[in-house]
């Protein structure tokens, strides 16, 4: 993708999201510039991955397949697996119209997929074997809004503002909007974007970046080269 393409989406994502009511954290709109003044500081936004997140997947075809993120906070594994202490993380994230995230699921990771404001979001559902594999011929159950239900394997959930779905890891999931963009939020377990999503498909989970103009605020997969090297 182009940093100029990420800077406009970044600009219209951060218009949507005041336009539901929500104002994101004082990091999101540090410049490159001020975040590496405040690197010391800001080790757990660092560390946690904190921050804007945009993808094509890798294939160049955003409009098509892809995703905005904004991780709001995000909790330690090692917290995780004692069993106490921040063991949470939120998210905002935009599904445009027809925009497809593709086939996936987690290993550790239980979420709340929740309508936030707009369209429709479309949820389509298919379970796991034993092995924790994508089985076209196996549902589920998951809960909406704190009532569980089976699901069958392809069934897609219509979800409208307000509505929410909790999947579990082995719940296999892909989502769009319908109708028009969706703001989504994510309550979650501990988030580990490099190695807990499992793509039914060989697919990259970042984008590629060509530099044609300086980026106007640092993606989570910029931190590497620009924080911490």
């Amino acid at each position: 993708m182009k940093r100029s393409r990420i800077n406009q989406i970044m600009a219209a994502a951060d218009e949507m999201i005041r336009h539901h009511g929500f104002a994101l954290p004082p990091f999101a709109h540090w410049s490159p510039d001020e975040f590496r003044a405040r690197r010391d500081v800001a080790g757990r936004v660092i560390e946690g991955r904190c921050g804007w997140d945009i993808t094509d997947y890798g294939q160049g075809r955003f409009d098509e397949l892809g995703l905005f993120l904004f991780t709001l906070r995000n909790g330690q594994l090692a917290d995780l697996q004692r069993g106490g202490g921040m063991c949470y993380a939120e998210k905002l994230l935009i599904s445009r119209q027809d925009q497809l995230s593709p086939m996936h699921t987690h290993a550790l990771k239980a979420e709340d997929i929740i309508n936030r404001g707009g369209a429709t979001l479309v949820v389509e559902l298919f379970g796991s074997d034993e092995a924790g594999n994508f089985a076209p011929d196996r549902g589920g159950l998951v809960r909406c809004d704190g009532i569980d239900r089976p699901y069958e394997p392809g069934e897609k959930l219509r979800l409208a503002p307000g509505e929410s779905v909790t999947l579990m890891p082995g719940d296999w999931h892909a989502f769009w909007g319908e109708g028009g963009d969706v703001l989504i939020g994510e309550v979650s377990t501990v988030n580990d974007d490099l190695t807990d999503n499992i793509f039914r498909e060989p697919i990259g989970r970042f984008a590629e970046i060509e530099e044609d103009e300086a980026p106007t605020h640092l993606l989570v997969s910029d931190y590497d080269r620009w924080l911490l090297a």
